[in-house]
């Protein structure tokens, strides 16, 4: 557009070109300025090296090598599903990821917006005089005084709005990695939790079966029969129960990471990492987040963009819509008169009042929204520290404590219910609370990661005491068939020796000569 007036201005071989040549040289080399500053084309590489400081995962999709993606998702899906692999395949496939990869795409033509300038307004008229000879004839060109004038300053505040939507979308690619790790973790502990009320339902079924046998010969009474018949179908309930939260949480997972079809039929590993033995200092990580956390960054620049944005409404509020431009007039008698013009809007009415105040109203939302987050971010930090200590002890207190107590009572239940001291059925009661403490704990662990993984949110980082080694929780089959000696990974069993599994249903005996144990 620029050519235009310059051909225009040539048309005319008049002095006042001249004085139009300034003008016209302004308006060319800040248009082209502005189309300098900001690339359409967007590359991934300034949001991958956001996420790679801070310990999170590359993205992977963006790259648009479908067939090479989809071979590395198959060798995946070939292999159990680690949390990392879990990680690193949303990645690619994350419906999610590339739905916030399109809101930096929606930023960019936003900034590419607020950097053009209005296009120059050509005018052109013909007067003819009534029952008279010839006409006049006259040409106009002008454009917004404003725009040229707001143009640096427009062009600086595009290019921090730039740095903001980066923070802000390198901060939802994070949350959508801690969001697929948390379903992990939620996953492996659903299908732990979900065998484990499994095998509590088959032998308390079982129990329920002995039980029968034994009112049947007269050695239980019917409150006896309805107490282990009740207690069955309450396993039963709660396997029912946990079966389901095992299959939504493992559905949860696959949607996360963007499976479908034969795809989602993939397996998982099966046990839970144990805490690390040294947890991170709140002090440390109060520092990471002030400097890490890409939604603390991203309120900064805001609250800096909206600072400098009212301050060019202040600036330039008087100006309006004034314009600039070049006129030529071709008169009836043939004479030509041509130069440039100014349409000066006169502020007497209208001071740009509403457009500073809305600007500093802007400026206030976006200094509160900072200071905000700044305080829930510091006060979060140390919530979640705090939350993640209290949840190791409470992992320490099953292992050290809670469990190996239980398997104690189990033994010597054991030992008891083979003199004939207590009946089987109190052994059973012994057993299913022991399975209950082991549930428990797995559901301990599972809170313990799911409490770290909210920490890293408010920190904006990998939390640096991931770098310890971190031993597994035992499997199931662990802990339903225990390796002889009892010593189980993961668990202090060092005051006791190997316990039973729930007892299969045996023949009833007959003690129609002497009372049986309830």
């Amino acid at each position: 557009m620029p050519n235009l007036m310059i051909r225009l201005a040539e048309r005319t071989r008049l002095p006042c070109r001249a004085a139009m040549r300034p003008v016209l040289a302004f308006g060319l080399v800040a248009t082209l300025a502005a189309c300098a500053t900001v690339d359409p084309i967007q590359d991934s590489a300034e949001i991958n090296q956001l996420l790679t400081d801070r310990g999170a995962p590359a993205l992977g999709w963006e790259t648009n090598r479908l067939a090479e993606d989809q071979a590395t998702v198959q060798a995946w899906l070939a292999e159990p599903m680690t949390v990392d692999r879990a990680v690193k395949m949303a990645m690619l496939r994350s419906p999610r990821l590339q739905e916030q990869y399109g809101e930096l795409g929606l930023a960019r033509a936003d900034i590419l917006e607020a950097v053009q300038i209005a296009n120059p307004r050509l005018s052109a008229s013909r007067l003819a005089v009534e029952d008279g000879p010839g006409s006049q004839l006259s040409y106009g060109l002008a454009m917004p005084l404003v725009d040229l004038l707001v143009l640096p300053s427009r062009v600086r505040l595009a290019r921090a709005e730039h740095e903001r939507a980066r923070y802000q979308i390198a901060a939802a690619v994070m949350d959508v990695s801690l969001d697929v790790e948390a379903a992990w973790y939620a996953h492996v502990a659903a299908r732990q939790v979900a065998e484990m009320r499994a095998a509590v339902a088959e032998g308390l079924d079982a129990s329920a079966d002995l039980a029968q046998r034994y009112f049947d010969a007269g050695n239980i009474s019917e409150l006896q029969l309805s107490r282990e018949q009740a207690a069955a179908s309450e396993a039963r309930i709660d396997a029912a129960r946990a079966a389901v939260d095992a299959r939504m949480a493992r559905l949860e997972l696959t949607t996360l990471i963007g499976l479908t079809g034969p795809e989602a039929d993939w397996q998982s590993t099966t046990v839970l990492p144990l805490p690390v033995a040294i947890e991170d200092d709140p002090a440390e990580l109060r520092r990471m987040a002030a400097e890490s956390s890409l939604t603390l960054l991203a309120a900064r620049r805001e609250a800096e963009i909206s600072a400098g944005a009212a301050g060019v409404t202040r600036a330039f509020r008087l100006l309006g819509d004034t314009g600039i431009g070049y006129e030529r007039e071709e008169e009836i008698d043939g004479a030509r008169i041509s130069g440039p013009t100014l349409d000066l809007e006169l502020p007497i009415f209208n001071q740009g009042q509403a457009r500073v105040a809305r600007a500093q109203a802007q400026l206030q939302v976006a200094r509160a929204r900072l200071a905000r987050i700044e305080l829930s971010s510091a006060n979060a930090v140390d919530a979640g520290a705090e939350r993640v200590r209290v949840m190791s002890d409470i992992v320490r207190i099953h292992r050290e404590a809670l469990v190996p107590q239980r398997e104690i009572v189990v033994a010597r239940s054991q030992e008891q219910q083979n003199y004939m001291l207590i009946g089987v059925f109190d052994l059973i009661r012994a057993k299913t609370e022991e399975y209950d403490a082991y549930q428990s704990y797995l559901e301990a662990v599972r809170d313990y990661w799911l409490a770290r993984i909210d920490l890293m949110r408010v920190v904006g980082a990998r939390l640096p005491s991931e770098r310890q080694a971190s031993a597994p929780t035992p499997s199931v089959s662990d802990i339903l068939t225990p390796p002889a000696g009892g010593a189980m990974e993961g668990m202090d069993h060092s005051q006791h020796g190997a316990v039973p599994v729930l007892p299969a249903p045996v023949p009833a005996p007959d003690h129609s000569n002497h009372g049986g144990h309830s």
